[in-house]
C-alpha cells in the first residue's frame, strides 16, 4: 500500500485556530501540538481506526466542528464520508460505516457489553437482561436514525441531531466510541457510580502519524473496565484487540500501533 501524501502541518494548525472557538478567544490559546493531535484524531476516524470522536464544542455546538472539518478537507485531510451527530448538547464525529457496525454488534451481543456501575450497587456487575434490553432499545433507535440520515444526506460531511430523552449518553457514547464494554447507571443518579477506589484496568491504544508530523503520537483509544470483570469480559476485549489490529493493517495513515493497559485506583471517577 502506497503511503499517502503528507499533510501541511501549518494549515492543520490554522484550521483549528480559525474554526474552533472563534467566538470565545480559544483559537489564540490553542497550542500547535493540540491542533495537530486533534487532526490526528479526526484522521483516525476517517481511516476507520475508530468509529467516532467525541468533541466538546462549547457554546457554538456542532456548527464550529463542521467549520473545522471543512478547513481540514481544504488541507487534504479526511477525503471519506463523515457524519456529525448532535446528541444531548454534545457532538460526535462518526465514521458512518464504523458507527453502524458498532451499533449492530452491540445489538447482537448477548448478554451485552454493558457494565452496571450504579452507586447503590456497591460493586460493578454486567447489566442484567432487563437493563440490557432497555439499552438495546436506545441503540436500535439511534441506528435507525443514522441509517435514515445517511440515506438522506449528500456531500462529504453530513449532520443530524438525535433526541436522546431518557438515554444514558455515557452508555450510548461508549458503544459509539468503539469501547468493548460501556458503563451504565440510572440517569437520575447524575453520574454517581461505584468505581471510586476500585481497581480499574485502563486500556490505551496509540500510534504514530507521520503523515501529519514525524514522531506525532496520537491516542486512538483510552477506556477502562473494572479489573474484577476482566475475565468475564476477556472475549470482547480479545475481539476488540483483533478488530483494531485488522483495521490498522487496512490503512496507511498510521504506523507503530501500541496497545497497553495498566491498573489504577482513583478517589473519584467521572463518567
Amino acid at each position: 500500500m502506497e503511503p499517502p501524501e503528507p499533510l501541511p502541518a501549518p494549515q492543520l494548525v490554522a484550521a483549528a485556530r480559525e474554526a474552533l472557538g472563534a467566538g470565545s478567544g480559544r483559537r489564540r490559546r490553542l497550542p500547535a501540538s493540540r491542533a495537530l493531535h486533534l487532526a490526528g484524531e479526526v484522521l483516525a476516524v476517517a481511516a476507520g481506526l475508530k468509529p467516532a470522536l467525541l468533541y466538546d464544542c462549547g457554546a457554538e455546538g456542532p456548527a464550529e466542528l463542521r467549520r473545522y472539518l471543512e478547513r481540514l478537507r481544504e488541507a487534504g485531510l479526511a477525503p471519506h464520508r463523515l457524519h456529525l451527530l448532535g446528541a444531548g448538547g454534545s457532538a460526535l464525529l462518526l465514521h458512518p460505516g464504523g458507527a453502524r457496525r458498532r451499533l449492530e454488534a452491540a445489538l447482537r451481543a448477548r448478554p451485552g457489553p454493558f457494565v452496571d456501575v450504579a452507586a447503590a450497587r456497591g460493586n460493578p456487575e454486567l447489566c442484567g437482561p432487563a437493563q440490557a434490553e432497555a439499552i438495546r432499545g436506545h441503540l436500535a433507535s439511534l441506528l435507525a436514525h443514522l441509517v435514515a440520515a445517511e440515506e438522506a444526506s449528500s456531500g462529504p460531511v453530513s449532520c443530524s441531531e438525535v433526541v436522546a430523552t431518557g438515554w444514558n449518553l455515557c452508555t450510548v457514547f461508549g458503544v459509539l466510541l468503539g469501547y468493548p464494554a460501556a458503563y451504565h447507571f440510572p440517569v437520575e443518579e447524575g453520574g454517581e457510580n461505584c468505581l471510586a477506589l476500585r481497581p480499574l484496568r485502563v486500556f490505551t491504544a496509540r500510534a504514530r502519524c507521520p503523515r501529519i508530523q514525524d514522531g506525532l503520537g496520537v491516542q486512538i483509544y483510552s477506556f477502562s473496565i473494572p479489573e474484577s470483570l476482566r475475565e468475564e469480559l476477556r472475549e470482547v476485549l480479545d475481539a476488540w484487540c483483533n478488530d483494531l489490529r485488522d483495521s490498522f493493517r487496512a490503512q496507511s495513515d498510521f504506523v507503530d500501533l501500541c496497545i497497553s493497559s495498566e491498573v489504577v485506583s482513583l478517589p473519584a471517577v467521572a463518567l
